[in-house]
């Protein structure tokens, strides 16, 4: 950890978003595992949900991240309508 002219610390671990203030810190926006991020509002009646890194999930899981970036919905398969050749 490093402290700048401004007098602002600078480190190398995750940083918290200003909403998430538990520990361990939620993924950050811009990771992978973005969606493991704990809900801070959850609206189903308007099909979407606000995760503690910024993150607009809606129910299609289609994402917004708070940068603007678009994510395209990305439901997973569901098992029982995989099918395997034989």
């Amino acid at each position: 950890m490093t402290t700048s002219s401004r007098g602002t610390l600078t480190t190398t671990q995750r940083k918290n978003s200003p909403m998430c203030q538990h520990q361990p810190s939620c993924p950050t926006a811009d990771s992978a595992d973005r969606d493991a991020a704990r809900l801070r509002a959850h609206h189903p009646e308007q099909g979407w949900s606000l995760l503690c890194n910024g993150v607009l999930v809606f129910e299609d899981t289609g994402e917004l991240l708070p940068n603007g970036k678009i994510i395209a919905p990305h439901r997973p398969q569901r098992a029982e309508r995989v099918v395997t050749a034989a």
